[in-house]
């Protein structure tokens, strides 16, 4: 699949959205990528989780790990395709965990997905997680990273598709100097 066909479906199933909005890094942004609507359609869903658990293949994984919200639906795709154990984390307290039963064996090799990787604090957080557990994460792997190369893992980090889009502290954004008022469409709360 190549990156117009990529582009097609994100646009078929309204994954960009376009407006004044907050991102969880606190950044105001004219776009917003809600990768939840392409889990919406599981045709589309299983089309692009093929094309990143492809780019995962070679790192000989034996499960896969997603941050709630965002990682879960990916987590669980990627997994099934690569015939791996799907697990997904998420906050208690403010603090990124295992739940539910979940548990990662020491010295398991584990490939940590996001659904858009934008500054990779969710994921540093799983990867934090997954090594206090005695896992190693193997690679790190995104449907859209709109990091802009900014997302450090130290390991292998492959994504669907690249995209850029412009962020903008509060204090120097264009549209808010315009008078719109930025939305908050995720799912993550500031404190």
């Amino acid at each position: 699949m190549n990156n117009h066909e990529i582009n097609e479906i994100l646009i078929k199933c309204g994954v960009l959205l376009e407006g004044h909005f907050l991102l969880t890094s606190g950044k105001h942004s004219n776009k917003y990528l809600q990768c939840a609507r392409l889990f919406q359609f599981p045709e589309q869903s299983e089309s692009i989780s093929r094309v990143l658990a492809e780019k995962m293949k070679k790192y000989d994984a034996d499960m896969v790990v997603g941050p709630a919200i965002g990682g879960i639906i990916l987590a669980y795709e990627v997994a099934r395709q690569l015939g791996l154990k799907a697990l997904f984390a998420e906050r208690e307290n403010g603090v990124m965990t295992l739940r539910r039963g979940f548990e990662i064996e020491k010295g398991k090799k584990v490939i940590v997905v996001e659904d858009v990787v934008t500054t990779g604090g969710s994921v540093k957080e799983v990867i934090k997680l997954v090594e206090d557990l005695g896992g190693i994460v193997a690679a790190v792997g995104s449907v859209i990273d709109r990091s802009g190369e900014r997302a450090e893992f130290n390991r292998p980090f492959d994504s669907v598709l690249k995209m850029d889009v412009d962020t903008y502290d509060a204090e120097n954004c264009p549209l808010c100097k315009l008078g719109s008022t930025p939305y908050k469409p995720g799912s993550r709360k500031f404190k």
